[in-house]
């Protein structure tokens, strides 16, 4: 019995570790790019184009929406009058909230300085959940908790879902089926030639 668990043990490595070697440079990236993809680009995309103004300045003009979705508080004690908010700082937090909702996810989607435009979603996302905690007052239920036995809840489980793709494509990046890897190799080309 010692000699199949043996046999069965080296088996299962060897080819556990023929696959990672196989994947390892570019199906992990690749992977938590697509989940992003899949599960949140056009939830933000949405997001972001409920914030535009009007007409085609509309993305430098954020809808009185957006105010009322970033900074509910700000927005309800100036009477609900956006011409009463100064743009310093509160109409360029709005603007970069509602252009972040567009250039971040797809910078991640298409593996374009993936590190840092995955560590910026990874705080738009907490600020959003501040935001939505803080100035929107949502429910405990819709909160949740950590470890409760109860998946279902909108922000501690769910969000936590959302940043790990994040989170992994921070610390091990997009892999080589990315810009930065197509753009990577043409700057150490061109590094050649200097």
């Amino acid at each position: 019995m010692g000699f199949l668990a043996a046999w069965l043990y080296r088996v299962h490595t060897s080819v556990a570790l023929a696959v990672q070697r196989a994947t390892m440079t570019w199906l992990p990236g690749l992977a938590a790019r697509l989940v992003f993809a899949s599960v949140l680009l056009v939830y933000f995309y949405k997001s972001g184009l409920t914030k535009l103004g009007d007409g085609v300045l509309g993305i430098f003009m954020p809808s009185d929406g957006a105010y009322a979705q970033i900074l509910p508080q700000i927005y309800e004690a100036s009477g609900y009058d956006v011409s009463q908010l100064p743009f310093l700082p509160y109409g360029a937090i709005v603007l970069a909230g509602t252009w972040a909702e567009f250039i971040l996810p797809t910078m991640i989607v298409l593996g374009l300085f993936t590190r840092i435009s995955s560590l910026g979603m990874i705080i738009f996302i907490a600020v959003m959940t501040y935001v939505d905690i803080t100035g929107h007052h949502v429910e405990a239920a819709t909160i949740g908790a950590f470890f409760d036995g109860n998946p279902s809840s909108l922000m501690a489980d769910q969000r936590l879902l959302w940043v790990f793709p994040l989170l992994f494509l921070v610390l091990q990046g997009p892999g080589k089926l990315s810009l930065d890897t197509l753009l990577g190799g043409r700057m150490r080309r061109r590094e050649l030639y200097y």
